[in-house]
């Protein structure tokens, strides 16, 4: 299962909250919220329909095959195969197949996988296929698929996720911080930052990450072009926030090795305490619980810093279908609010549909911190956006990180390293 750390996107807000309560649905009894269903399809949902969905067996088989069997029980006359592919050259696996002509007619395509294929025209516009769809996903959700320069919605949003704040109370209360009013913006993250380094004797880090295209996002620099077609960030704002970063970086308030390949991660410096603040997932303090069950119990957490961030998964319908009837039936199956919840029930994902909203399961917490942690990643999903954009593939991401570490490091000046990463950037993107 996959959950890309990118994607686009917006709130939550706006969304009509259906009061269902959607705990307990079982599978196989799983029914559409109740909309007219694929304005395209005009016809009978039968004949042969494949499903491609990205590293979810053997760990959701039996999830999948529920969904499935619910689906061809509600339409005697449809069959469905699936495939499922393994995790790693998912993104080239696609590329071949679309190359070849032989996508399935359902594909789980994230945003920035789909892009590809939508300047080829290879993905049906299912919004405009399906007027309701509107009303029954989150506007974020359906944002995500949306892209500039390419009028249509390519894909129905899936699961979601985003990041909150993970504190080490016990350390933060020895070095004389209040838990319970952690950093909330850079500034105080810096200033406690000096706290902790100054009353740890140095031993223990609060920052532990340089920063990234997402933390450009997030002081509200412009990433991109309206069009999508060039990269932005080099402003005076970006160049300001690598400044505060390279200060601290040279006050030592990062690790030394932050900046280079042994860098062990984040996550990884605060499961062994020697850092007090990390960014995850909602799960986190459940996965920590394996990894260090004397930590996990010490965990706070607090929403994201600034504007929450955005992850989505979905559900795409190749133009080239056969069978584009039952292939938005199947689609809108899989991504309808119950089987999105009973899929939330088994992992630590958010469904995308807006009659979640109402589902105690994600908005009240049991008073367990990782329940807390959960409720605060949903509560976050109403002003979570994408902060990364579906351009900034891997060889991008490349190219902008080697330039913030130069900047960082002050082996260049802020401003430079952003115009340098801007050009390359955009000559990537042109090739």
């Amino acid at each position: 299962m996959r959950v890309i750390r990118r994607s686009r996107w917006a709130w939550w807000t706006a969304v009509a909250v259906a009061a269902v309560t959607l705990a307990g649905c079982g599978l196989g009894g799983a029914e559409d919220s109740g909309a007219p269903g694929p304005a395209v399809s005009g016809g009978e949902v039968k004949g042969k329909v494949s499903l491609q969905t990205w590293a979810l067996k053997p760990k959701f088989t039996a999830y999948m095959e529920g969904v499935i069997a619910g689906f061809e029980k509600k339409h005697p006359g449809v069959e469905v195969e699936w495939l499922d592919q393994p995790g790693e050259g998912y993104s080239e696996k696609v590329l071949s197949q679309s190359a070849g002509g032989t996508l399935p007619d359902v594909v789980n395509l994230p945003p920035d996988f789909a892009l590809p294929l939508v300047k080829q025209n290879l993905l049906l516009d299912v919004a405009g296929s399906d007027p309701s769809a509107s009303s029954d996903y989150v506007k974020g959700g359906l944002d995500a698929y949306r892209f500039p320069g390419h009028d249509g919605t390519f894909g129905y949003p899936w699961y979601l996720n985003t990041d909150v704040n993970y504190w080490n109370a016990e350390l933060l209360t020895r070095y004389g911080l209040d838990p319970k009013k952690p950093p909330a913006s850079l500034d105080q993250l810096v200033t406690a930052a000096r706290t902790v380094k100054a009353r740890s004797g140095g031993r223990t880090y609060l920052m532990s990450r340089k920063p990234n295209l997402m933390d450009l996002a997030n002081a509200g620099v412009p990433v991109m072009s309206a069009d999508g077609r060039s990269f932005t960030f080099n402003t005076p704002e970006a160049a300001a926030v690598l400044d505060t970063y390279r200060a601290a970086f040279k006050e030592g308030l990062l690790p030394k090795d932050v900046l280079t390949e042994t860098y062990a991660g984040n996550t990884k410096l605060f499961a062994s305490g020697t850092a007090a603040w990390t960014t995850a997932g909602a799960n986190y303090i459940t996965s920590l619980a394996v990894d260090n069950p004397t930590l996990a119990p010490k965990v706070v957490s607090s929403p994201a810093m600034g504007t929450p961030p955005l992850y989505v998964q979905g559900l795409s319908i190749p133009r080239s279908t056969k069978n584009p009837t039952a292939a938005l039936a199947l689609a809108r199956w899989v991504t309808n609010a119950a089987n999105q919840a009973a899929f939330a029930h088994e992992t630590s994902i958010f469904p995308s549909t807006t009659a979640s909203a109402a589902d105690p399961f994600f908005s009240k917490s049991d008073g367990t911190n990782a329940a807390d942690a959960k409720v605060a990643a949903f509560r976050s999903l109403a002003a979570a956006r994408v902060l990364e954009p579906v351009q900034a593939n891997d060889a991008v991401k490349t190219v902008i990180n080697q330039q913030i570490s130069l900047a960082v490091s002050g082996q260049t000046s802020s401003q430079e390293a952003l115009d340098t990463a801007v050009a390359r950037a955009n000559q990537l993107i042109k090739d």
